[in-house]
């Protein structure tokens, strides 16, 4: 596959994937999607690659979906995820409840490294979640986002961080989508680490390097599935159950309303209901 809207590079082991539509701060589409997912698989079928590191260009890592695709969402009424009907499988096949959109990251056997650039929402924030580890820029925004455009919790969040962060901090995130910093994500957790922008991924690569050299390989890959499985079942249940909303809400008026208020730049008008 020809990769358009994302780099892959490796060196010394470590695979990085870098998010590149900067001009729209790394946002998601179905072509992300897709190029993403065929890097992972490539990264997760190189045996000369032991980590793989995902990141974004410019000044964001995924400020979320496009707002072009969603206002293409409204015109279409409802939900079109833009991919094509064959799709890279990375990570399926070790256990059924990973075998779904995003939760296949816990089926990687290689260890996935978040180095979280700039802003980060919505869907960006969720593969940001699924990563293994997270380490973010100094000031770096976060949100969940989704309230915002009259959407469920994305593609199994209200699984994911509860069991990161505890549910009491979970719910405040999810229920406001308000925006917070990297430094508060550090507080409650959500990232590991927090670096002067200049300095991230510098820190992560070194991070990955000391990681490879000091664990085995199948230490690394045997522990990942052995913490995922053991997180109690199943992510796959709470990542379609989001996929059915989300079809449903985007053929509801307050989707095409949060879309024209987030293109428009103003504040939304919420039916009375």
């Amino acid at each position: 596959m020809e990769l358009k809207v994302v780099i892959y590079e490796v060196r010394d082991q470590i695979a990085t994937i870098t998010l590149n539509r900067p001009a729209r701060m790394n946002a998601w589409t179905g072509r992300m999607h897709t190029e993403y997912r065929f890097a992972l698989e490539r990264a997760e079928q190189d045996e000369n690659v032991r980590a793989i590191i995902v990141t974004g260009a410019g000044r964001a890592f995924c400020v979320g979906a496009d707002s072009r695709a969603l206002e293409g969402h409204v015109a279409k009424g409802g939900y079109d995820p833009g991919t094509p009907a064959a799709l890279a499988k990375p990570g399926y096949g070790v256990r059924p409840e990973f075998d779904a959109d995003f939760a296949y990251h816990f089926g990687l056997s290689k260890p996935v490294i978040a180095a979280i650039n700039g802003s980060v929402a919505g869907i960006g924030l969720v593969l940001a979640c699924f990563a293994d580890l997270r380490f973010a820029a100094a000031g770096a925004k976060f949100t969940t986002a989704h309230g915002k455009l009259n959407l469920p919790a994305e593609m199994g969040l209200s699984w994911l961080l509860p069991r990161m962060i505890g549910l009491t901090r979970a719910n405040e995130l999810l229920l406001t989508s308000r925006v917070f910093l990297a430094e508060e994500a550090l507080s409650f957790g959500l990232v590991n680490g927090v670096l002067p922008g200049d300095e991230l991924m510098a820190h992560v690569v070194k991070f990955a390097r000391e990681m490879i050299a000091s664990v085995s390989p199948g230490s690394l890959r045997q522990t990942k599935h052995q913490i995922y499985a053991d997180l109690h079942r199943d992510v796959a249940s709470a990542v379609d159950a989001s996929r059915d909303h989300l079809e449903r809400m985007m053929k509801e008026p307050d989707f095409a309303e949060g879309v024209a208020a987030f293109v428009e730049k103003r504040p939304p008008r919420w039916s009375k209901r």
